[in-house]
Formats: structure tokens, C-alpha cells, sequence
């Protein structure tokens, strides 16, 4: 056990002599484990032993940092002990309503009576249940559509629906068509199922249908992946004359799309890219947002000739929903909670983003007043690595921009802010901080 202390005791070294530099990428634990000649377990112990000593500041999949200069050999950072337990994190945005355990509780007390239990507690298949499959359906519909019972699909969060769908499209080695700027757990998927990643251009109104054409024409795309709506990280809507021309585009080059619709709920209600190409168009959409992380479900609306293969990459995934979550998600929804829930967070989404409009007056802050996040534009000199770093110096976790970037030399100078996990006082005091910290260092005085 004390070999992983001793390893990071150098890297502690490293970083007090200045070879590490606050702000300094490290690699990513696997790549530093083979360098080293070590398990990955133990690397896994040796960048949490420097999370623990407040050296370092990140998590898997989006980078972990060189945290603030320590003030000698030993290690010990200039930040004050357990800081790094005591982040504000505006990494995360899993939000969460003013009285939302009390409208969860009683829905699920039904569910505890042993007879209700003992079925619910059965596996379930990827198609669900009947009453599932109406009332998601239900949930899901928008004012010019909604989705046949008959083509939905389930799994255990909107997460295994992304993967399930591109593990039934895609074989590895084959090419996917993205958002330059995309959901850093789509990359990781990606990774994991031997997939490319082609990155495409847009513009304020969505998606470039050129871009698209033309990845396509250098070499066959097997699908695309998109966000339409509430982009994450920018918050782009794509506007509906855009999303019109790519459905035209995928019909014409018969290109299937995973549409990813995660955030929908905070929008005003519109039609998604599947009410355009219903015979292309895989929606991925879920409860962790809508309702709570801890307890969830995905969901998925499939083409009609598409649901044995996507149904059958859920079962040897092993991504089924739990029939628990399920049972749990249908009376939820059936009696109105996740009505009551979704309006709640739209009200709370609002103020939030009246707190950054607030507190980041005047600098280059993209986002959507109804979104629970903001694509921050830093000034110059600033990077996104050293300002991530930076941040963290004060006890404030942010993504850094480049975890969402797919090309490997497009790394923009930017941060995005999770809005929705601090209680509003500690968001608000955190935005503050981190106006004066960008302002400092871009040279205007009123940031010192």
C-alpha cells in the first residue's frame, strides 16, 4: 500500500520544483500507469492521494490538473486542508427541485408493499412494460409528434441508450459525425466501441448540412450524432428551417442519427429531428435531468426496423433498465410529478441564469436563459487548462473546455459552468470569485 504514496511523493516533488506547473495536464491514468510500469489501480491510488493532499483537481475523462504550487518537498499545497472535499462544483448539473424528495416519497411507498415489490424486482426486458411504454411515450410527445408506444426502448440511463444505439450501428473502425463540441462521455463511448469521431461544423442555427455532405463524401459516415436541442456544452437550439435541411440531408444519404434530447425538457416545446426523419432517427432521452441521477431510466424511440438489433445491443450490453426504476419512473410520471419536477426546474434553471447573467456581466458568455449551463469564452491571456486550475485554487471545480472538443488540436480557450448542483447562494459567491480571477489576470484593476 505505501508504493502508490511513495509515487505520488514524487510527483508532489515534481510539482514543488516547478517541473509540474500549476495548470499542467497530467496524463490520463492508464497511459501514466504503463509509463510507470505500475498497476492501474494503483494509479488510480496515486492521482487520489494527490486529489487528497490538494495538488490536483479533475476527475476521469475530462483531465486532472496540477491543482497550486506547494511550499516545499513534502507536498503539502498552499490551499487549505481538505479543500479539495470542499469544492463548489460547477463541473456537475444534476438539478435538483426545492421539495423534490418530498413530491418523490410518496410515489414510491406503493411500491414497497411486498406484493407490488416482488414483481418489481423482476427483470425487465428492453422493451419495458405496456404501461411503460405508454405513458414514456406520453412523456416524450411534443406538439406535431409522438413517438409509437411500439418503438420504445429502455435501458438504465440515457448513457447506455447512446452506447446501445452506436453499438447496433456501427462496427469498430467505423466513422461517426459530431459536433465539434460534443458530450465528453459520447468520446469515451466512442472509445470503447473501436468508434471515429469526425468532427463537423456549425454555425449559430445548428449543424452544418455541408459539413455533414462533405465528411460524407471524404469517406461513409455510419451515422451521426446530435444535440439539437439545449447543445451541451454552448446551449444551442438548432432553429427548425436548420433542422429541416438536415433531416432532408440524412433521408437523401440514408444516414441514421442518434438524437440526443437529454435537455429538451427545459425548452419550449418543439418537434425533434425524428418528427422530420422518423425512419432514421434513434431519440435518446432519459430521467436523470427530468427527475433525479440516483434513480433513473433511459429512454430510447427506434425506428420500426430497428428495434430487434438496438433491442438486442441493450441485452448483451447488459444496459436493461432496472423493472424497479421502471415501476418507479411509470407512477412518477403517470400521476404527474415529473410535470410538477420539470416545471420546478425550469423556474430554478431561470433564476440561475439570472445569477450569471449577473455576475458575468461584460464578459463573453454564451447560453440559453433556460439552460442549466453557459459556454464561458475567457479572456485572453487566459487558457482553459490554467484557468481550470486557477479556479480550483479557490475552491471552484469547472470543465474545462477542451474535455469537450473532438478535434485533438481544436483545445478552445473556454470553460463550461455547471449551474445546477450549488445551492444558489455558493453559485452566485462562486460566479463572483471567478469574475475577479479572469478579470485579474486580462488586466483590469477592478479584478484585484
Amino acid at each position: 500500500m505505501g508504493d502508490y504514496r511513495r509515487i505520488a511523493d514524487r510527483i508532489a516533488d515534481d510539482i514543488a520544483s516547478g517541473r509540474l506547473k500549476p495548470g499542467q495536464r497530467l496524463p490520463p491514468q492508464r497511459a501514466f500507469a504503463r509509463r510507470r510500469g505500475i498497476a492501474s489501480s494503483t494509479a488510480g491510488r496515486v492521482y487520489g492521494e494527490l486529489v487528497r493532499r490538494g495538488l490536483v483537481v479533475g476527475e476521469v475523462g475530462r483531465g486532472t490538473f496540477v491543482r497550486a504550487a506547494p511550499d516545499g518537498p513534502t507536498g503539502q499545497a498552499l490551499v487549505e486542508p481538505g479543500a479539495a472535499d470542499a469544492l463548489v462544483n460547477l463541473e456537475l448539473s444534476y438539478p435538483s427541485a426545492p421539495g423534490q424528495p418530498e413530491l418523490l416519497a410518496p410515489v414510491l411507498a406503493p411500491l414497497l408493499r411486498p406484493d407490488v415489490l416482488a414483481e418489481a424486482l423482476l427483470p425487465a426486458a428492453a422493451t419495458g412494460t405496456e404501461s411503460a411504454r405508454e405513458t414514456v411515450a406520453t412523456l416524450l410527445a411534443t406538439p406535431g409528434w409522438r413517438p409509437a408506444p411500439d418503438r420504445l426502448l429502455f435501458t438504465g440511463n440515457a448513457r447506455q441508450a447512446i452506447a446501445a444505439v452506436l453499438a447496433s450501428l456501427v462496427r469498430p473502425g467505423g466513422r461517426v459525425g459530431v459536433e465539434q463540441l460534443t458530450y465528453p462521455l459520447v468520446k469515451e463511448i466512442a472509445g470503447r466501441l473501436g468508434i471515429i469521431l469526425v468532427p463537423l461544423a456549425g454555425d449559430a442555427a445548428g449543424l452544418l448540412p455541408e459539413a455533414v455532405a462533405a465528411a460524407h463524401r471524404s469517406a461513409p459516415l455510419s451515422a451521426l450524432y446530435v444535440q439539437p436541442t439545449l447543445h451541451n456544452p454552448t446551449s444551442l437550439t438548432t432553429t427548425r428551417p436548420r433542422l429541416l435541411q438536415l433531416a432532408r440531408l440524412v433521408h437523401d444519404l440514408n444516414l441514421p442519427v442518434v438524437e440526443d434530447r437529454i435537455w429538451s425538457f427545459l425548452h419550449e416545446p418543439g418537434d425533434p429531428l425524428a418528427a422530420h426523419a422518423p425512419a432514421l432517427t434513434h431519440v435518446v432521452d432519459g430521467l436523470s435531468k427530468r427527475v433525479a441521477p440516483g434513480l433513473t431510466v433511459g429512454f430510447l424511440v427506434v425506428p420500426p426496423h430497428r428495434a430487434g438489433a438496438v433491442a438486442g445491443a441493450v441485452r448483451t450490453g447488459g444496459w436493461s433498465a432496472g423493472r424497479f426504476a421502471l415501476e418507479a419512473a411509470v407512477r412518477w410520471a403517470g400521476e404527474g410529478t415529473v410535470e410538477r419536477l420539470v416545471a420546478a426546474k425550469r423556474a430554478d434553471a431561470a433564476r440561475r441564469q439570472k445569477i450569471l447573467a449577473e455576475e458575468l456581466a461584460g464578459f463573453a458568455v454564451r447560453s440559453d436563459p433556460r439552460a442549466y449551463f453557459a459556454w464561458w469564452e475567457l479572456p485572453a491571456p487566459w487558457r482553459a487548462d490554467t484557468f481550470t486550475a486557477a479556479a480550483a485554487a479557490h475552491g471552484i471545480a469547472v470543465t474545462p473546455g477542451p474535455a469537450f472538443a473532438v478535434a485533438r488540436g481544436h483545445t478552445p480557450d473556454a470553460v463550461r459552468l455547471g449551474l445546477a448542483s450549488a445551492p444558489e447562494a455558493d453559485l452566485r459567491q462562486a460566479l463572483r470569485t471567478l469574475a475577479r480571477v479572469a478579470a485579474r489576470r486580462a488586466g483590469d484593476r477592478t479584478g484585484s
